[in-house]
């Protein structure tokens, strides 16, 4: 008997430069490879149990007639019979699956035919890769499922009969693709003198051999594409027991075999005087990246140590997100709350099958030229899974999921966008406000229920959309204007808003002392780009040498572990006590948001997804510091985070920098007399002709417009006629 787990050995890729001549050398008869197969599923122990006798056992209890077979199994065994298979899968798999068969009743008794899904735990190709030398070998190559048709029957083998004469054929049809040729003339050997017509073969359905088919397309994953290239893709076809487990979204590592067929056979058609083929991999077997991930995710002791030393730092949580887009000045609460966002809160599902997000959205709002894009720049680079795309040229299609119509075979297909393609991890929209109204309302389901829902083209079903969404907006009229309230300013609904766990207004405050230390962060940036390699440094060591400046001790490949064990070990959870503590800060919220709106809501609501947004943000916090349980001091920084964004935002006044210095406050105090010396109750005045007589008068443009701002505010002036004129209510 053999052990498989005491051999060691070298394993050569899949994908090979040079074709493999050593096999023409080999004693390739196939009845004694198909022996050797069966002896392999025979005789192969793994922890002394015959694993794949146990699987095919598990196969045929779960009515599932396939089980999983590890190539690196295989040629621990026998390498000679790996090979064969690596090589000419097209002859040999057939033959491993007769031999699965024969191996299972030679020790049960039972015969069943089992499908072999082939997987390989080795690094997979990129499809960038794939050579002409893979033609009709077998390659492991990783990317995500964008399109997938509806499954449909093919024929394995056809029989056919004569209309006239009754004589029947069996034709074998081609793997994959491909397809047969029915002949055109009668092939009975005992014809009478009158031919039989010219095609005069008919289909026999009931005696026909059927499959299932399904017809995939495979896309780079979005971290392996260059920048400036167009993503690569490549058909696939999955038959029998592979059909209908991927759907698009989905990442996975495939193996299978690489075909080329005529473009022509399909439709049965002349083949054209170009010879026009395509190219496509047979599945013959697959494994989840996600399960991949957890499976080599695997720490250090050193590793968790370290982790653990780093998380009992009191100012984790600030460390953290001064490590945020270090190149960016100021915006510390910005810079935390995307730090949330990277680490995640803990999802849940409760017990009616209803599932709680875990997911952080985070939106930017406000003053163009404040790093907005490059918060979102910088997430895309350091998040695990991220796309990043631009709410200008995207569409709600482009962004949730289409269906599209196969060129091909004409059939409907569904095909991934940017959300579905983002499960698991980050979707950063710029231009958010740029977006067709029609078009944000379709990502609402995925924001909250982090799932899409299509009804179209007689197909319903539903995708994954599991991720966080970071989007950066303007205002309508693209810097913010503080003579304006906040629903004036943001285009964005009300039910977009509220799915958004922290909103942050962006200001670029107009004070000498900002635009100081602005231009001075701004120099040094540029003087440590010239000072590193002749002018050029790239975006990760000047980051590095940002941390270094600030004294900031996380590298941001360490920072990309500790995330990654803190989402994979951590999943906090509310005490009795943490609970009590935020319902009441919920109630205080929802008090404080209410006043001066008591007539009409305000344009950002606070509501129960307000409270979830809190309970996220204190888990996530928690996270950080590798707690398993919420505590007073993770709410109390969740619920500051949440005043200085989405509450400061509401209030819009004082939080914002909008509060004069105080030598001007009495300058203010004489413009709001004079406008009301100027204005009667129940009066108006032209807008623009008010300020200019103010602004020549008092000399000072800022008291100025604070003093409207103020009045404004309070509700003693309103403006109408599209703001051309001022009116005075009280």
């Amino acid at each position: 008997m053999y052990q498989g787990e005491q051999i060691s050995y070298t394993y050569q890729n899949l994908v090979q430069d040079e074709p493999y001549n050593q096999i023409d050398n080999m004693p390739h008869v196939p009845q004694q490879v198909q022996e050797g197969y069966k002896r392999f599923f025979s005789e192969f122990l793994l922890k002394n149990q015959k694993v794949y006798i146990e699987k095919m056992k598990q196969a045929v209890e779960s009515r599932k007639k396939c089980f999983e077979l590890d190539l690196e199994d295989l040629q621990s065994y026998n390498s000679d019979h790996y090979q064969l298979l690596i090589q000419k899968p097209n002859d040999y798999l057939p033959l491993l699956e007769k031999a699965a068969s024969e191996a299972f009743y030679t020790i049960t008794n039972n015969r069943s035919n089992f499908q072999v899904f082939l997987i390989s735990t080795q690094d997979p190709k990129n499809l960038r890769d794939i050579k002409a030398s893979s033609i009709s070998k077998l390659i492991t190559v990783s990317g995500i499922i964008t399109q997938a048709t509806r499954p449909y029957i093919r024929s394995k083998i056809l029989y056919v009969e004569c209309s006239k004469c009754h004589h029947q054929l069996s034709l074998e049809v081609s793997q994959g693709l491909g397809s047969v040729s029915i002949p055109p003339y009668c092939k009975n050997p005992n014809q009478s003198n009158e031919k039989c017509p010219v095609d005069s073969y008919v289909v026999i359905p009931e005696k026909c051999t059927l499959i299932d088919q399904q017809r995939m397309k495979l896309q780079e994953s979005p971290e392996d594409i260059p920048t400036g290239e167009i993503p690569r893709t490549f058909s696939l076809c999955a038959e029998r027991y592979l059909v209908n487990r991927l759907a698009p979204g989905t990442r996975v590592v495939l193996t299978g075999i690489y075909q080329v067929l005529e473009k022509t056979s399909i439709s049965n058609k002349t083949i054209s005087s170009t010879n026009s083929k395509i190219n496509y991999i047979q599945v013959v077997g697959y494994k989840l990246e996600d399960e991949i991930k957890k499976r080599s995710r695997s720490f250090t002791t050193e590793e968790e140590e370290a982790f653990q030393t780093l998380s009992k730092d009191p100012k984790i949580f600030e460390k953290i997100g001064q490590s945020i887009a270090p190149a960016i000045f100021g915006f510390d609460d910005i810079k935390q709350a995307i730090a949330c966002l990277l680490f995640g809160g803990s999802k849940k599902i409760l017990q009616d099958g209803i599932r709680l997000r875990g997911d952080i959205n985070v939106l930017l709002i406000g003053d163009p030229s404040t790093g907005k894009s490059q918060f979102l720049k910088f997430v895309q680079r350091i998040a695990p899974n991220a796309v990043y795309t631009s709410g200008k040229g995207s569409s709600a299609s482009g962004l949730t999921a289409s269906i599209t119509r196969d060129p091909l075979t004409g059939e409907f297909q569904i095909e991934g966008g940017a959300m579905v393609l983002a499960d698991g991890g980050v979707v950063c929209i710029d231009e958010f406000d740029k977006m067709r109204p029609e078009d944000r309302v379709a990502i609402h389901e995925a924001m909250e229920q982090q799932t899409i829902s299509i009804a179209k083209a007689g197909i319903t079903t539903r995708l994954n959309s599991r991720c966080s969404v970071l989007a950066a907006a303007n205002p309508i009229f693209g810097s913010y204007n503080d003579l304006k309230t906040i629903e004036d300013q943001i285009e964005l609904q009300t039910t977009i808003l509220s799915r958004f766990d922290t909103i942050f207004v962006v200001r670029d405050p107009k004070t000498q002392e900002h635009d100081q230390r602005l231009a001075e962060h701004v120099l040094n940036l540029h003087m440590m780009n010239n000072q590193k390699n002749g002018g050029s440094i790239n975006a990760a060591v000047m980051e590095q040498e940002m941390l270094e400046q600030k004294g900031v001790e996380i590298e941001l490949n360490l920072l990309r572990k500790y995330i990654s064990y803190a989402r994979a070990k951590i999943h906090p959870r509310l005490t009795e006590r943490s609970a009590q503590k935020i319902q009441n800060l919920y109630v205080e919220d929802r008090k404080q948001s209410n006043q001066g709106h008591s007539s009409k809501k305000h344009h950002i609501p606070i509501t129960v997804r307000q409270l979830e947004a809190i309970i996220r943000l204190s888990e996530s916090i928690a996270k950080i510091q590798l707690s398993e349980e919420v505590t007073d001091e993770h709410i109390n920084k969740a619920h500051e985070l949440f005043q200085n964004s989405t509450m400061n935002a509401i209030q819009n006044g004082k939080e914002l920098g909008l509060e004069l210095p105080q030598e001007l406050q009495s300058l203010c105090f004489k413009i709001e007399e004079s406008i009301r010396h100027n204005i009667p109750v129940n009066g108006r005045y032209d807008f623009t002709s008010l300020k200019d007589k103010l602004f020549s008068k008092f000399n000072n443009a800022r008291a100025v417009d604070y003093a409207f701002y103020k009045l404004i505010k309070d509700g003693e002036l309103q403006q109408v006629e599209g703001n051309r004129f001022i009116v005075r209510k009280k």
